[in-house]
């Protein structure tokens, strides 16, 4: 069974989705959401809607989609409950504490792993499913290929985006908009400045997807096992919904979807389908232009006209039966609810009796009801004749009563829960851990706690095992992708042979391979830690210590509880997108790239794009992170993370951090003394 889910912002939109087919629709409720800027839909609203859905066969999924901070906590439950209340069909999450919270007050809720967990592969989807996820979201940027990979190896159900915005970096992985502006994309709040004019060279929008639109391979997608076919765009205007929604449906049916509508109510530049194909080009850049804002003029009404009205989706076996000495009797059933309305005793006919067609005539007018009338069983006992006004108020009472009993809103039950505030960790003195682009680069005589190196460095240099002994830890790749997996396996199995012991992990995707080889698993920022609830969690998962997200602010990470050891970058450009689709791509493809280029913002500030083995791209921030001269007490390791810098610069950092010295260069205190939004 495939289903079409649709983006719903407020109530225009739910109309839209509803009316022009859509299976189920998603949405935010007060808070806690990734679009928090939607009107969403309040605790009252929320019940209003699953009623309205459900009556009309339509499932709810609500999104719980933003990391939470300790103080945050209590709404979340409160929000969690009234959710649970409503009835929807699913939740929508990413921070592993909200997964832990509604287990414990909702078990009986559905939830979805949002693709801000970056569930790229195969090891991703197994990951969610053991966390107790029913479904996982999978990342935009797979391959056809890959997603059928995925599906063909595990059962947990698997949600495909297939039209909408495409975010250049991996959902998840980007911190543009909380590091230049205050506004996390993981906390709904996402300002989008990689649509501004970021420049490689000539190359305008550098930082700039065209939308995805993938509607015409949803019958290959259904038969590689895909159930759910995402559209995006919760801040969209009706029309758009109501315009992806029937090209989705008419895409199923094997027809033509009316693409020209859909890209002119809403593109940047036209569509690409370069992720879907595995062909990502150049081409598939663009920006909203002016001519795309003003093509919507031009098809917004007849866009309108496809959620006017009603549409009889919902079929009827209808029996009646009248009669000249008992009273007239008219049941509904919908396949699963059945109403049963008695009438009045018919007089006998004069001249010519009620008959089935006629009955048939006076009970097909459904009016503004979801219901169609598909079978007729008529008896009439003796000749009798009901008066049209009888029928129709029978028909309208009965059509009423099974409205109500379809849309009635069915709460979960909910358990009551104590949180306990986690005893806040006490570090009993802060070491300084060094990560490493390059071997060379940790050539210099130090005391560090760890050296950390990426796996590819590891094998070029394996005398770093013997150099560093217990303290090298081999830095899984931030990403790795489905045909990749068993090649990740067996390098960390060569690896942990000739000694290596520990790994970096900076999603639940290489957490997920570093278990299964055995390792001493150490959790990266990448994680988006930002609570204690998580640390607890990312512990049961295995992590003997974690990196706390660097959108956290330093007296919240203080006080923050849990067991395991933890830290933060003290150090480094920050790693602001992880990308698939590379800005430095030209029409030859990679042929004679350096792998690295300088990509430059409106004031001219320049931010190193690194790429990693062709497999995806990091964007740096344009200064670095520096406190070694802040108040860091509550942490029990500092890491600095070098990336572009000599051998030399790393000498004089680690030492400038070992006797807390202030920076004498531009530096960021990044977001550890600013109120995230």
């Amino acid at each position: 069974m495939t289903e079409i889910l649709a983006p719903v912002g407020g109530k225009e939109q739910l109309i839209a989705a509803v009316r022009s087919g859509a299976d189920a629709v998603y949405l935010g409720a007060k808070n806690f959401n990734a679009r928090r800027n939607a009107s969403n839909f309040e605790d009252f609203e929320l019940s209003e809607t699953v009623s309205y859905c459900h009556a009309r066969g339509v499932k709810v999924h609500v999104t719980l989609n933003t990391l939470v901070m300790d103080s945050e906590i209590p709404a979340l439950i409160e929000e969690i409950k009234n959710i649970a209340k409503a009835g929807v069909d699913a939740v929508i999450v990413q921070d592993l504490a909200v997964a832990a919270l509604v287990k414990r007050i909702c078990p009986s809720l559905e939830m979805h792993a949002s693709t801000q967990m970056t569930i790229h592969d195969l090891s991703g989807a197994l990951a969610a499913k053991e966390l107790g996820f029913s479904r996982a979201v999978l990342s935009r940027e797979l391959s056809f290929e890959e997603i059928k990979y995925i599906a063909e190896n595990t059962d947990i159900e698997l949600e495909a985006f297939i039209h909408g915005a495409l975010c250049m970096s991996m959902s998840g992985c980007c911190y543009l908009s909380s590091v230049l502006g205050g506004r996390s994309g993981n906390r709904g709040l996402c300002a989008q400045p990689c649509r501004l004019d970021f420049r490689f060279g000539e190359k305008d929008h550098a930082l700039s997807l065209k939308d995805m639109s993938h509607i015409e391979y949803l019958r290959r997608l259904a038969e590689a096992g895909v159930c759910s076919f995402k559209i995006e765009g919760r801040m969209k205007r009706p029309e758009y919904v109501a315009a992806a929604v029937s090209a989705c449906r008419a895409s199923l049916a094997g027809e033509t979807p009316d693409i020209e509508s859909l890209r002119a109510v809403f593109s940047r530049q036209g569509f690409t389908d370069g992720y879907f194909t595995g062909k990502r080009t150049s081409d598939m850049f663009g920006f909203r232009s002016h001519d795309d804002v003003t093509a919507a003029d031009k098809v917004l009404k007849n866009l309108a006209l496809l959620y006017k009205d009603e549409p009889k989706k919902v079929p009827l076996s209808v029996e009646l039966f009248i009669s000249e000495k008992s009273p007239s009797l008219l049941t509904v059933f919908d396949g699963e609810n059945k109403v049963s309305v008695t009438g009045g005793i018919c007089e006998k006919a004069l001249r010519t009796p009620t008959d089935k067609a006629l009955a048939e005539r006076y009970l097909s007018k459904t009016g503004g009801t979801p219901f169609y009338l598909e079978k007729l069983d008529f008896t009439a006992e003796g000749e009798p004749i009901i008066a049209a006004g009888e029928l129709n108020e029978m028909r309208r009472s009965a059509l009423s009563q099974l409205m109500d009993i379809r849309g009635k809103v069915i709460p979960h039950k909910i358990n009551g829960i104590d949180i306990q505030n986690a005893k806040k960790h006490i570090a009993k003195e802060t070491n300084i851990r060094i990560r490493a682009e390059k071997f060379e680069q940790v050539s210099f005589k130090n005391d560090a706690e760890a050296v950390i190196l990426p796996i590819a460095e590891i094998e070029k240099h394996p005398e770093a095992i013997e150099i560093f002994g217990e303290k090298l830890f081999a830095e899984l790749p931030a990403l790795v992708f489905p045909f990749d997996e068993e090649k990740i396996k067996k390098r960390l199995a060569a690896l942990k042979e000739k000694g290596l012991c520990h790994v970096l992990c900076e999603n639940i995707c290489t957490l997920q391979l570093a278990k299964e080889c055995g390792m001493e698993i150490h959790g990266g920022h990448g994680l988006n830690i930002l609570n204690s609830i998580a640390l607890e969690e990312y512990e049961k998962l295995g992590l003997v210590d974690a990196t706390i997200s660097f959108e956290l602010s330093a007296p919240k990470i203080r006080d923050l509880g849990g067991n395991i050891k933890r830290g933060i970058l003290g150090y480094g450009y920050l790693p602001l997108m992880r990308m698939r689709a590379c800005p430095l791509k030209k029409a030859g493809g990679c042929k004679n790239c350096p792998g690295n280029g300088k990509i430059k913002d409106r004031m001219g500030k320049e931010f190193t794009y690194l790429c990693f083995e062709k497999k995806f791209g990091t964007l740096l921030n344009s200064v670095p992170l520096y406190v070694a001269d802040k108040d860091f007490s509550g942490v029990d390791f500092m890491t600095l993370w070098f990336t572009t810098e000599n051998a030399e610069t790393c000498k004089k950092i680690f030492d400038m951090f070992k006797n807390g010295e202030p920076a004498d260069f531009e530096k960021t205190n990044g977001l550890y003394f600013r109120e995230l939004l």
